[in-house]
C-alpha cells in the first residue's frame, strides 16, 4: 500500500476511474485540484522525467484542440511557462510517491510501480477522455 499524492481535474471522468483502481488495490490518495496548485517550472518539472516534451501535454487541452499552442513545437522551458500559466495543459494525473514523480496513467507502468489490484483489466483505457474518444 503506497501513500499517492493524485493531482486530477476535478469532475474528470478519467480520473475518477484511475482513483478507483488505486483505492481498490489499497492506496491511500492525497488528492489535489491540478487546475488550482501553484505550479511553478521547478515543481512540475520532475513530474516528466524523460518524456518527449510533446508527452507532457494534455492532448484533448482546449488550446491544442484550437490549434493555439503546438507541444511539438516548444523546448522544454516554453512547454513548462505555458504549463504554469493555463494548468489545463497538463497530462493529468500527475503522480507523487515519496520522491518518485510521473505524468499519465499508463497501467503496466503503475501496476509495476505501486500495484494494482490482482483481478484490474490492464487493457482498459483509462488515459483518454471518454468526452473525446471517436
Amino acid at each position: 500500500m503506497a501513500s499517492i499524492d493524485f493531482y486530477e481535474k476535478p469532475g474528470c471522468v478519467g480520473n475518477t476511474k484511475q482513483k478507483k483502481l488505486l483505492w481498490d488495490a489499497g492506496h491511500i490518495l492525497n488528492v489535489h485540484n491540478l487546475l488550482t496548485e501553484a505550479w511553478t517550472p521547478a515543481t512540475l518539472r520532475p513530474f516528466f522525467g524523460d518524456r518527449p516534451i510533446a508527452d507532457w501535454f494534455n492532448p484533448t487541452a482546449p488550446p491544442i484542440t484550437r490549434g493555439e499552442i503546438c507541444p511539438q513545437q516548444l523546448d522544454a522551458d516554453a512547454a513548462l511557462a505555458a504549463m504554469v500559466a493555463e494548468p489545463i495543459l497538463i497530462r493529468r494525473p500527475l503522480l507523487q510517491v515519496g520522491d518518485r514523480r510521473m505524468a499519465g496513467f499508463d497501467l503496466a507502468v503503475i501496476n509495476r510501480w505501486v500495484g494494482l489490484a490482482a483481478d484490474s483489466d490492464l487493457s482498459q483505457d483509462v488515459q483518454t477522455c471518454p468526452h473525446t474518444a471517436s
